[in-house]
């Protein structure tokens, strides 16, 4: 039986930066990546939740960054030669995203695009804005703004924390 695509579906079409956690592929709207960039070294932030592993210092701009695996229930891996940060900008600010390696700018037709399956709370489809078919793969495509504007990273007030951060820094200095 095939899905009848609702008028919210058919507008999500277009161009896709995919990367992979584990063997899945997952795609970022491609107008929300500001730019991929190497690991970098990330001060931790105390009483975080588990997947915000700290901040990063981006040419003098600090950034929030999160570890998409364990954000999305995954196992924490060592970071490889291909491990990367994707800086994405989202309503309210610039985030750092871990992801295990990135791939390529895939355009994925509205034709090409399902809305995502439900499996009750908590699960993995809450994060995703839709399901892409691409060749005989298929693409997880991530709604940025659900991922960063949980409950748990409202919580942190990432203005204070860069300014602590600042003020460390310029003590060490």
């Amino acid at each position: 039986m095939e899905k009848n695509h609702s008028e919210h579906s058919e507008k999500l079409g277009g161009k896709f930066l995919t990367f992979f956690l584990g063997k899945e592929e997952y795609g970022l709207p491609i107008l929300t990546v500001q730019e991929i960039i190497a690991l970098l070294p990330i001060t931790p932030v105390p009483r975080t939740p588990n997947y915000f592993k700290g901040l990063t210092n981006l040419r003098g701009k600090i950034i929030p960054v999160m570890d998409l695996r364990l954000k999305f229930g995954m196992e924490e891996l060592e970071p490889t030669d291909e491990t990367c940060i994707i800086v994405v900008r989202t309503s309210k600010q610039l985030m750092g995203l871990i992801v295990d390696r990135v791939s390529e700018v895939k355009n994925i037709s509205d034709e090409s695009i399902d809305e995502p399956p439900e499996f009750g709370d908590n699960s993995i489809t809450d994060y995703l804005s839709a399901i892409g078919k691409s060749n005989e793969s298929v693409v997880l495509i991530v709604d940025i703004e659900k991922v960063v504007n949980t409950n748990e990273l409202s919580e942190i007030n990432f203005n204070e924390v860069e300014n602590s951060s600042a003020n460390s820094e310029e003590n060490i200095s």
